[in-house]
């Protein structure tokens, strides 16, 4: 028979009562006393019923992780770090998955279901209704990797995705290349538009550059090879800001099947920085997204919502920096303030 709580209490010669508040999150219990019980449950073999004690504290400890790009190898780092970083602090993770979701109702409908205390958005392509569903629910939420604003109406972590395509478009400009391009993820992506919108407030600026704009069906490397198969039979431009890693891999597998050399043909920047742009088969150079900073400090406001679920919500965004490596041109400059040297194996 499992060992309950009563045998703990009985071993220990404490009331069941103390067990229960020795094994309760924040509940008050004297050291002497949590030794003596810890004491008897070791000896026995006990632990804890999580559901159990969620009857009697009125939470469950579990935190809905929800996202909908699984294709995006990005996203293993950052369910690792997520899981790994929520249950170092007591809580439970609860991996959603919400690819070809439409309706925020419906994810709000099945998280409620398991009773989260809490939810993390983490997608950079669901709108920001989805979030602001949850929190209209009445169930504290934090949008990782979303769109920035200056009033947001939900905590909302991650980067200046303006800011990267302004940055991708610098640093091609810088090199030489007249003739880029922007393949973007899915168009209606928050971070596809503000992406773009970055990258074509510097082309803009610049008369001597032209440039061209288009969109991969998904944040995938099928979908970022599809596209550019499509792009370079045409008159494929000088240079791409791919506007992520996984859809410059998908690419600079069709320029090279194509024939091309890169980075001399055709050069190519993308966005994250995953583990994969730096092996030396890939060698991609990018814009880094600080993922372990993001992700630390999302989970630092999950944590603090549960004890003050209406604290105002804020933006929190963190710097970016290209990774230089090799599938750009060389630039004859020094390096600008904030940029990271990667070895490089050249093509």
């Amino acid at each position: 028979m499992p060992v309950t709580l009563k045998d703990v209490a009985l071993r220990a010669g404490v009331s069941r009562s103390a067990v229960s508040r020795t094994f309760t999150h924040g509940a008050s219990v004297s050291e002497s006393m949590r030794a003596k019980v810890e004491k008897a449950a070791s000896e026995l073999g006990y632990m804890p019923n999580a559901l159990a004690s969620s009857l009697t504290t009125g939470r469950t400890r579990l935190i809905g992780l929800v996202s909908n790009n699984f294709h995006n190898p990005i996203f293993l780092e950052v369910f690792d770090l997520f899981t790994r970083g929520l249950q170092e602090r007591g809580l439970r993770p609860l991996l959603v998955n919400l690819s070809d979701e439409t309706d925020p109702a419906h994810s709000v409908s099945m998280l409620r279901q398991y009773s989260v205390d809490g939810v993390v958005v983490a997608s950079s392509t669901l709108t920001p209704q989805f979030s602001k569903a949850f929190k209209e629910a009445g169930i504290p939420v934090v949008h990782s990797f979303g769109r920035q604003s200056s009033s947001p109406q939900v905590h909302v972590v991650g980067i200046d995705n303006v800011e990267c395509g302004r940055m991708a478009a610098r640093e091609l400009i810088a090199r030489g290349y007249r003739r880029v391009a922007f393949l973007g993820g899915p168009e209606a992506a928050t971070s596809t538009q503000d992406r773009l919108s970055g990258f074509q407030s510097v082309v803009d600026g610049c008369g001597e550059v032209v440039a061209s704009y288009s969109f991969a069906s998904a944040y995938s490397f099928r979908a970022g090879r599809d596209e550019m198969q499509r792009l370079i039979r045409g008159q494929p431009a000088e240079a791409y800001f791919c506007g992520d890693d996984v859809l410059s891999i998908g690419a600079l597998s069709a320029v090279t099947d194509a024939g091309f050399n890169v980075p001399e043909d055709i050069g190519l920047i993308g966005l994250n920085d995953m583990e994969m742009a730096g092996w030396e088969n890939i060698n991609l150079t990018t814009i880094k997204q600080p993922i372990k900073q993001i992700i630390s400090s999302s989970i630092e406001l999950v944590v603090a919502m549960l004890d003050e679920p209406d604290r105002y919500p804020e933006a929190r965004l963190f710097p970016s920096v290209v990774v230089e490596r090799g599938t750009l041109r060389c630039v004859s400059r020094q390096p600008s303030i904030g940029k990271v040297k990667a070895p490089t194996t050249g093509r």
